[in-house]
């Protein structure tokens, strides 16, 4: 289950990490201001998640909204798959919305997937948004493609930047070792923390 917009953007990138693509980007953008204490001034959250995987032809796009059908790959029990019909439901709900578009690989120059979806944090019916260094430091460690790009912005903390697994492998010496996993902690937490300071 899903109990923050943040478990909503993990398992839609998950699903791109395991599409067979080289590389992933996610963009995380709060927009707007808010009184509310410690808050990053948020009245709409939307996040994408763009992939260069195997992507979907226009029946599958279709199947792949509908709970009750599944390819049985990424779960071989399971007779359900809850990915997208959640996040379409609590998008709806929230006064928000969703996008999604994807070109089957074999069928489309630029095959992939990319998914979209925005939130009103006034709304009542809205999870919170919840811990977005963890769910940066999750998406990171997804295995399968090359490279993940992550982009956040907030405008209420003039928040804008930018993160490559390629670079941070590079700087980090790896992403396997417990202190490369504190560093990189570390790092996302101060990204955010930064404007608060």
């Amino acid at each position: 289950m899903h109990f923050t917009l943040a478990d909503l953007v993990a398992d839609i990138t998950q699903n791109g990490a395991e599409s067979g693509a080289g590389t992933v980007e996610l963009e995380v953008r709060e927009t707007g201001n808010s009184a509310e204490p410690g808050s990053c001034g948020k009245t709409e959250f939307r996040f994408t998640v763009k992939d260069n995987g195997k992507g979907m032809s226009s029946e599958e796009l279709t199947r792949a909204q509908d709970p009750f059908v599944t390819d049985g790959i990424k779960h071989p029990h399971r007779k359900v798959g809850f990915g997208l019909p959640f996040l379409i439901q609590t998008a709806e709900a929230s006064g928000g919305g969703w996008k999604m578009e994807s070109r089957k690989r074999g069928e489309a120059e630029h095959p992939g997937t990319e998914v979209s979806a925005w939130f009103d944090l006034g709304n009542v019916d809205t999870p919170p948004v919840g811990d977005i260094p963890g769910l940066f430091r999750t998406v990171l460690l997804f295995s399968g493609p090359d490279e993940i790009v992550i982009r956040r912005s907030c405008e209420a903390l003039s928040l804008d930047y930018e993160i490559r697994k390629t670079e941070l492998i590079d700087a980090l010496g790896g992403l396997e070792d417990v202190q490369s996993l504190i560093l990189l902690n570390q790092y996302l937490r101060s990204m955010e923390d930064a404007e608060e300071e």
